[in-house]
């Protein structure tokens, strides 16, 4: 279960809590400083009051154009087939999470596109707005600061390396030419390692190309924003390695095979059938074939031998939760969801193949092969 992101719940979207992060509060009061300045220079007889006003009124225009960017996130992923678990609005603008992974590179690259072209949108009738202004007021320096801003965040999440929203793009692209989404991902992820040492050479090489010196504010907000990106490439190329190994981790290669009987036969079948099959556990179908639960050895022998005939099957099986059935071709991350979702805690699920039973999973070798 993924933990939510500790915060204040102020709505709901795609069926999701939207929540303020704490750390938004520290993010909008350091925007307003920085952008006070450029308030105080277009009108510098306003009063400090004024201006911090004017400067928090741009920080909530920026917020809200960047949580419209997770709205459309969230709507696109639920469309997709995904479940949106929230909506988070933090430090660095916001992030959405839902679950599952995409299934097809599409979806992936879907998701992440319609983030930035909800920017650029935003910026465009902005502009707009901003060009239909008679004069130079207050309110037409917020829509072209507010065009400025979302240009940039729509332009800058477009660049091609995860964690950004271009990153995801060039994953799914990779992912459906190569057909492998752990190349994708570590190519993204790389990609996006280049991004992030170029935002700093960025901040310290073009003042100097310019005959400038580079702004220790500028150089700061990089450093910030390229550590940032730096260590989600990193967790990307670490996470596909993580998703890789599980793709090892398959029902076939953990299954123990299963000899099935009807509900009809007694305790004293059991042997005979067991015996036929060395190794195999025996599991107890119903009139079409469906699994009912698996014979607990120990319960099938303290049944006295005079009474194993006349006692039914069902009296030592240990029933299977409803659905709890796993396909033979399932692993990696696909069979950990279905088993989250479907075991109930059951410590043995049933497998099958071409809709017949052919085995068993014990959950807790899953669970011992995913920690080695």
């Amino acid at each position: 279960m993924t933990s939510r992101s500790s915060g204040w719940v102020v709505g709901r979207v795609a069926g999701a809590p939207v929540i303020v992060t704490p750390s938004w509060f520290l993010g909008a009061v350091v925007l307003t400083l920085v952008f006070a300045p450029t308030v105080s220079r277009f009108a510098p007889r306003m009063a400090t009051t004024g201006v911090l006003v004017v400067a928090f009124a741009f920080v909530l225009l920026l917020f809200a154009s960047v949580f419209l960017h997770e709205v459309a996130h969230a709507l696109v992923a639920r469309a997709r087939g995904q479940r949106v678990t929230e909506l988070a609005v933090t430090l660095w603008g916001g992030h959405t999470a839902y679950t599952g992974a995409a299934g097809r590179p599409l979806d992936g690259a879907l998701i992440a596109v319609v983030g930035p072209v909800t920017n650029l949108v935003l910026a465009g009738a902005m502009w707009v707005a901003f060009e239909l202004q008679p004069v130079m007021t207050v309110p037409a320096m917020l829509l072209f600061a507010g065009a400025f801003s979302n240009a940039f965040v729509g332009i800058f999440n477009l660049l091609p390396g995860l964690p950004l929203d271009g990153g995801q793009i060039l994953e799914s692209l990779v992912w459906g030419a190569t057909g492998s989404r752990t190349r994708g991902t570590v190519a993204a992820g790389w990609v996006g390692r280049v991004v992030a040492v170029g935002v700093v050479a960025w901040a310290l090489l073009w003042p100097l190309r310019e005959g400038l010196s580079p702004s220790w504010v500028t150089v700061m907000w990089s450093a910030l924003i390229g550590a940032f990106l730096w260590s989600g490439a990193g967790d990307a190329i670490k996470g596909a390695h993580r998703r890789a190994e599980l793709g090892r981790i398959t029902v076939r290669t953990l299954a123990v095979p299963a000899v099935p009987v009807p509900t009809t036969t007694a305790v004293a079948g059991i042997p005979a059938a067991a015996a036929a099959h060395p190794g195999a556990v025996v599991v107890v179908v119903g009139p079409t074939g469906e699994p009912v639960g698996w014979v607990d050895p120990a319960a099938a022998a303290s049944v006295p031998a005079d009474r194993a005939a006349t006692t039914p099957v069902e009296a030592v099986v240990v029933p299977f939760p409803p659905g709890s059935a796993v396909d033979a071709g399932l692993g990696g991350p696909d069979l950990l969801s279905r088993l989250a979702g479907t075991s109930s805690g059951a410590r043995v699920v049933p497998v099958i193949t071409a809709g017949r039973v052919t085995g068993v999973l014990d959950v807790a070798r899953v669970a011992a092969a995913v920690r080695r």
